[in-house]
């Protein structure tokens, strides 16, 4: 959707990443361990609904809860191809483009229009009151992806 001041701007490119298997991907994050669930961001997930369904309904046969990001509000969700196929699918969705002159950057919200919509009852909204303000990911290549930048940034009277 290429929201101005995303946080995922390399995700934006179509051509980018690589293909997988979705039974084969949902067989590696279930053989994880460690997890509760498995999250599902962008770009935007719902511009792939075919793939989307056949992970999320995979990965619903296993214990892990199912959250999902999109720039889409739940009503457009809804209104696209698949788009009820999948929700049946998650936990949480959390809806609503990334606007900058709306930062937010606390617990799941990146902007103050963004919504926890709550889809089955694993969670409550307390449950995400006390989300961290960052995240630090560091990936199997030695990689780190920093979320909550703002946040963080604050925290550390402006230094990175």
């Amino acid at each position: 959707m290429a929201c101005r001041g995303c946080f995922n701007p390399g995700t934006h490119d179509a051509g980018g990443g690589w293909e997988a298997d979705t039974e084969s991907l949902a067989g590696e994050i279930a053989a994880a361990g460690g997890i509760e669930g498995v999250s599902i961001s962008g770009g935007e997930p719902f511009q792939q609904p075919e793939a989307l369904e056949d992970l999320l309904r995979r990965l619903r046969a296993t214990p892990l809860s199912i959250l999902v990001f999109s720039g889409y509000t739940l009503e457009r969700v809804r209104a696209l191809g698949r788009g009820a196929e999948i929700l049946a699918n998650v936990d949480v969705l959390i809806a609503g483009p990334y606007v900058e002159a709306q930062h937010l950057g606390r617990g799941l919200l990146g902007s103050a229009n963004q919504r926890v919509h709550l889809l089955t009852g694993r969670y409550e909204i307390a449950d995400f009151a006390a989300l961290p303000k960052c995240e630090v990911i560091v990936h199997r290549d030695g990689t780190v992806t920093v979320t909550g930048i703002e946040p963080m940034r604050k925290e550390l009277g402006g230094r990175s």
